[in-house]
């Protein structure tokens, strides 16, 4: 995995194929999101192979809506026990994550067009993720983390399930900033390295 998403350069150039693409993020998802605990509910559904990777090779944001609109109707349609969840990822466009952060109102938005509001919600993962109050550098924001800008698209009942059945989902954030403050940049980035 390129050292992008170790420290806190620019995402990855448009160079690398869909199938390396895919790899890295599925690394970031077991290391990361599983391994460090991030989310409690990932394991179930990468367990089951229920999580669709597609990877947007759209170089503008108008072109990322039409993939945003086609990835949240196939989503729709899929039978949840076969695609629970689908990660959009994008490479090519909104590296900088202020326009990152401001295009995620247009994708909420195009959720409310399509009349998905209430069925489906987009979480946000970009390599330079930045919680507001955060300096860019601090460790917290690693969480959110991922090697490559992505869209992560769910499913609305899947989350309220989810709430329902893991006790202590309140304490999520602040249990995954305690785990990345006792990790530290060193143990961040020894993980990459394993």
């Amino acid at each position: 995995m390129s050292s992008a998403f170790e420290s806190n350069r620019e995402p990855h150039p448009p160079l690398d194929s869909d199938v390396e693409i895919i790899a890295d993020t599925r690394r970031w998802l077991e290391k990361a999101v599983i391994g460090l605990g991030f989310c409690p509910f990932a394991a179930h559904a990468h367990l089951r192979n229920q999580i669709r990777y597609r990877v947007s090779t759209r170089q503008s944001t108008g072109g990322l809506l039409q993939d945003l609109a086609e990835e949240l109707h196939s989503l729709q349609a899929a039978d949840p026990q076969l695609c629970e969840t689908s990660l959009l990822i994008h490479p090519q466009v909104l590296a900088d994550f202020t326009d990152y952060n401001e295009f995620l109102n247009e994708a909420d938005a195009t959720i409310r067009e399509m009349d998905l509001e209430g069925e489906l919600q987009i979480a946000s993962f970009h390599p330079l993720y930045r919680y507001a109050g955060n300096a860019t550098d601090d460790i917290e924001n690693y969480s959110n983390r991922s090697p490559y800008p992505m869209l992560h698209l769910l499913r609305e009942a899947s989350v309220t399930r989810a709430i329902r059945t893991f006790q202590g989902v309140d304490a999520i954030t602040d249990r995954n900033k305690a785990t990345l403050r006792r990790l530290g940049r060193e143990g961040w980035q020894r993980l990459w390295r394993e």
